[in-house]
């Protein structure tokens, strides 16, 4: 079966071997590559890929707001999240955002073409270790990890203060005015009880809105 993706990952390495890796398949093809959040949307938009393949860790933009706006401007195109990340909480905001499945790049040679085959039938896939914490979760006996206190537009502004950009280039990035990042800072850091953009910068660290 013909199946077209879009790869997203900040690290060219990467990209070339989850290339090679995915066109072992006969009759996979990947139509585009994208090195940052945006353009993994703005290629989506282009090319309607079956699948999309994403790392939830990515400059500017995230992987997590990329797949919220891959899903809405491309409602038939799967997401598959990849991450360096076990976690729960970063697996269940995935969810959230509308990712099928999500794969922990350590199991993708071994398990990305399945998980890839499984998206292209709206099947979903999860790497071992977040499956059998799901499976734990439908029994009963895991509670629920905690939803994320900021929306997406926050969550957005908050990776970009913590990458050092300033209220200006935010703005630029975002498409809004000064003033509008400056509230949104603002309503960010009172929401977290946050007092210093050193408190954001270790506030994202912590919840893997950024990565080190």
């Amino acid at each position: 079966m013909a199946v077209r993706i879009l790869i997203a990952d900040d690290h060219p390495v990467v990209r070339k071997g989850l290339r090679a890796l995915l066109e072992s398949r006969k009759g996979w093809r990947v139509c585009a590559e994208a090195s940052n959040g945006r353009e993994a949307i703005e290629k989506a938009r282009a090319q309607q890929p079956d699948v999309a393949v994403v790392d939830i860790g990515m400059p500017g933009l995230g992987g997590l707001e990329a797949t919220r706006q891959i899903r809405k401007a491309c409602p038939q195109t799967e997401v598959l999240i990849l991450s360096a990340h076990g976690s729960e909480k970063l697996a269940r905001e995935s969810l959230d955002a509308g990712a099928r499945g999500y794969l922990l790049k350590e199991d993708a040679n071994r398990s990305l073409l399945a998980a890839v085959s499984a998206l292209r039938r709206h099947v979903s896939y999860y790497t071992p270790k977040i499956a059998e914490w799901m499976a734990r979760e439908k029994r009963g006996a895991h509670a629920k990890a905690p939803r994320s206190a900021l929306t997406p537009r926050q969550r957005e502004t908050v990776q970009l203060l913590a990458e050092g950009k300033t209220n200006k280039e935010v703005a630029a990035i975002l498409n809004v005015s000064i003033k509008t990042v400056e509230a949104h800072r603002a309503n960010i850091m009172l929401k977290l009880n946050l007092h210093s953009v050193t408190d954001l910068v270790h506030y994202a660290i912590r919840n893997e809105i950024v990565h080190t």
